[in-house]
């Protein structure tokens, strides 16, 4: 590819590298800038193999993921994994003639059924990872630590970097022909700096690829007009899709509004007002002249007869007297 493609790879890695946001550096990332520049330097034309290759750019971050934090690999070899998929991938579909109509079919069955497995897994997943949540956390705030650069690398250094590792995965998308379209270039280095949020990164990808998919198809269909006016027609599906993913599924319910008074609640005037007298004292506490009714043990079972017992009333107790009277004294 061209220079203006790794300047461009190189623009889009260092903007994801310094958003916070992971749903953020997902939108960002599925842009779709490489796409662009790659069928403008080249001749290649958008088919069904194209459109199966957003499914190979999900399995590529599916398969980081994976080896990242399951097997626990470093993630240079991870991404190395992940690249080794998707050119396997390419390589069975370049072998075979692949129609498009049938591949649009099939993706956007598999992301249906992508949609609804993420969806079915999130509370398990949430539950799962609930103990290990503050490690996460404290992870992910030293990733985007020192004023929002990952790892607290300077930005010129890491701008160097990201260049250096363009210029080798430009080299590396060379050898796929037509697949080169789809090709994860700022994906690699993506990977590298959202390693410690690659679930969730690539969760919130696999959502907006089906806009990937969008861009593709008003591609194709208008490739033979011009491909200015195909690519025009891409960005506007793009967004319209992507417009609409990010819409919220239920409206949020409307302020009340201070200036009006609230409704005042009465009670029906058919309805009697609840009794407000104080409830009957419990028989442990019943005051002198009032009976309580017990349960005498001796003559009661479960179901017999009540025997009601009048409390004992409390006389004040009577002086002494003496027995003999005292002699008087005379």
């Amino acid at each position: 590819m061209t220079w203006s493609a790794v300047l461009l790879v190189t623009a889009v890695v260092w903007a994801v590298s310094v958003i916070r946001s992971v749903r953020l550096r997902a939108l960002v990332y599925s842009l779709p800038l490489p796409m662009t520049l790659a069928l403008l330097s080249t001749d290649y034309r958008v088919g069904g193999a194209q459109l199966l290759g957003v499914l190979g750019l999900n399995l590529f971050f599916v398969t980081v993921a994976v080896t990242y934090h399951r097997l626990r690999w470093p993630i240079l070899l991870a991404d190395a994994a992940g690249i080794a998929v998707y050119v396997a991938l390419s390589a069975g579909l370049l072998a075979v003639v692949v129609p498009f109509e049938a591949a649009l079919v099939g993706t956007l069955v598999l992301w249906s059924g992508a949609m609804l497995l993420h969806r079915r897994a999130r509370p398990s997943v949430a539950a799962a990872d609930a103990p290990a949540a503050p490690a996460d956390e404290r992870a992910a705030v030293a990733e985007t630590s020192d004023g929002g650069r990952p790892d607290g690398l300077p930005a010129l250094l890491k701008l160097v970097v990201i260049f250096v590792g363009a210029i080798l995965t430009a080299l590396l998308g060379a050898v796929l022909r037509g697949m080169v379209v789809t090709f994860p270039y700022s994906g690699v280095l993506v990977a590298v700096e959202a390693r410690h949020q690659l679930r969730e990164f690539s969760r919130h990808f696999a959502r907006n690829s089906l806009a990937l998919v969008g861009f593709l198809t008003a591609y194709h269909y208008l490739q033979d007009v011009s491909s200015v006016v195909a690519l025009a027609a891409g960005w506007a599906a793009f967004a319209v899709v992507a417009v609409a993913l990010h819409l919220p599924l239920r409206p949020r319910p409307a302020a009340p509004d201070p200036s009006t008074a609230g409704p005042t609640i009465s009670s029906p005037s058919h309805q009697p007002l609840p009794d407000r007298r104080p409830a009957t004292p419990p028989a442990d506490e019943a005051t002198p002249g009032e009976s309580a009714r017990r349960h005498d043990p001796a003559t009661s079972t479960g179901a017999g007869p009540v025997v009601t017992r009048r409390a004992a009333q409390v006389r004040p107790p009577r002086p002494l007297r003496p027995a003999t009277e005292p002699p008087s004294v005379r």
